[in-house]
């Protein structure tokens, strides 16, 4: 069985999964320390890692009913993230790997992202195309086997759950913006605002700052009596750009390939018309359940089943990369 640590951001989390790729455990800790920030602080996140990544292990192996004796190897998230919360699951994860003397799988976040509907019970198998939209990355690859990845296109700037939280909080909605935007939107118009998506301009390359930039226009256009009025429309509008711009992308791509299998990850995944749009190209598409769609470590132990581990001075000297060090799906 693999013990997988995934500590990127502010979910401190832990699971034990099988190599069928059965989840046994998948334990996340939300941080809820970052709201009155409008995001996330750094360091406030990596001491609340420090304070609950001993106890979320527990309470995995405890959840999968097992001990450590029945681990055989550790699966850790290397990066990209925040580097200090990174290093926190890092040790960890090398401390009982050196402790028990068992190998130790280095994985990449955005990796996870994109193998996480190969676990059961999807279970959902190369070849396809792989939509990741999260708060930090957005791009779309081609796998043709768990370890062979290549990336087609992403975000110019922002990611599309960045542009999410950034709306949200234009609107006046709490962080993180995605399921309050996505409630207040179900009460709107998405035809009411016409807002950029850029499905004119040619590739799988995308942007969202524009997006962001036209909703604050908008908002100053239309006077604080007419926005308070008109809430919902304005958040079913954006969110549809926001749709709109991943889905149009997704669909070259899958025409670009020839494959006609789609699978995809991130915490935007999670968002309802997204899934239902991406469900109307008539590709097989496989999205996981929520909880496998935000920040987790039952997806790092999804790659970890493929990857090959490290021991002895490798292991010891093991370091994490952040945001932006390394491309999209870092060896």
């Amino acid at each position: 069985m693999i013990l997988a640590i995934e500590t990127s951001c502010d979910d401190t989390c832990a699971a034990v999964v099988d190599d069928d790729g059965r989840t046994h455990a998948n334990v996340i800790s939300s941080q809820g320390i970052h709201d009155a920030y409008g995001g996330v602080v750094p360091e406030l996140a990596a001491r609340a890692h420090v304070e609950r990544c001993d106890l979320v292990v527990a309470d995995a192996l405890r959840t999968a009913g097992v001990t450590l004796d029945a681990i055989d190897r550790v699966a850790v998230t290397r990066g990209p993230g925040l580097v200090g919360a990174l290093l926190v699951g890092l040790q960890t994860a090398k401390a009982i790997a050196v402790a028990r003397d068992l190998p130790l799988i280095p994985v990449d976040h955005l990796h996870g992202h994109v193998l996480a509907c190969t676990l059961q019970p999807l279970s959902f198998e190369p070849p396809f195309v792989a939509l990741v939209a999260s708060g930090g990355h957005s791009f779309l690859a081609r796998v043709e086997d768990p370890d062979t990845i290549e990336v087609l296109g992403g975000t110019l700037d922002d990611a599309a759950g960045e542009a999410v939280d950034k709306g949200a909080r234009l609107l006046g909605l709490p962080y993180p913006g995605g399921p309050h935007l996505e409630r207040l939107a179900a009460d709107g118009d998405p035809t009411a605002f016409a807002f950029p998506t850029g499905a004119k301009v040619r590739g799988l390359d995308c942007s969202f700052s524009g997006l962001k930039t036209s909703l604050l226009y908008r908002l100053r256009d239309l006077g604080e009596e007419q926005v308070a009025a008109r809430r919902a429309d304005l958040a079913a509008s954006y969110q549809r750009a926001i749709v709109e711009t991943l889905a149009v992308r997704v669909e070259r791509a899958l025409e670009l390939t020839g494959i006609d299998r789609l699978a995809v990850g991130g915490g935007v995944a999670a968002n309802g018309p997204l899934r239902e749009r991406l469900a109307g190209l008539g590709a097989a598409v496989a999205i996981p359940d929520r909880a496998l769609c935000t920040d987790n470590a039952a997806m790092i132990a999804a790659v970890a089943r493929f990857r090959p581990a490290v021991d002895g001075d490798e292991r010891a000297s093991l370091e994490a990369y952040g945001n932006g060090q390394r491309p999209p799906i870092a060896a």
